[in-house]
């Protein structure tokens, strides 16, 4: 089940999750698949925020944590915690998604919530999330030089 063409997650998107708790996934980020559900994977990040993973990346994380041994027990239990609060799900037709109540309560979400893009992930902050993230991350220029020429950029 291949997406007909890659979607890359970027840009910073403010949204408000309805009545119903759903949550409208921007237009150009939503699978383009001709009518095929796709899966995404939810997953809480340590700095209490969601991560959301699309197909191919779900692909990446399973094949490594295939690697990891049952006699690995600190890792099978990270797994299993993780795994625990993690939530599947796909877009309905206008774009909508829904998450668990684990999810939302691990990022604090209330009804507010910045979506932003990672090029092949994106993650869910609540407002009050975001901006702590914000104001944790300000370093000097020649630092974010340095990391991104980490990445090769």
């Amino acid at each position: 089940m291949e997406m007909q063409e890659s979607t890359l997650f970027v840009g910073e998107f403010h949204r408000t999750i309805d009545e119903k708790g759903r949550l409208t996934i921007p237009a150009n980020w939503r699978p383009k698949t001709g009518g095929m559900d796709i899966s995404y994977l939810a997953l809480p990040t340590p700095d209490g925020n969601i991560s959301v993973y699309p197909p191919k990346m779900v692909a990446q994380l399973e094949a490594r944590i295939s690697q990891v041994s049952i006699g690995d027990i600190e890792g099978q239990k990270a797994i299993t915690e993780l795994m625990s609060m993690a939530h599947s799900f796909t877009c309905d037709k206008q774009g909508r998604i829904n998450l668990n109540d684990r999810l939302v309560g691990h990022a604090k979400i209330q009804k507010d919530v910045v979506l932003i893009g990672k090029l092949s992930t994106f993650s869910l902050f609540s407002d009050e999330g975001y901006e702590k993230f914000q104001s944790s991350y300000t370093v000097d220029g020649g630092t974010k030089a340095a990391v991104f020429q980490r990445f090769g950029l």
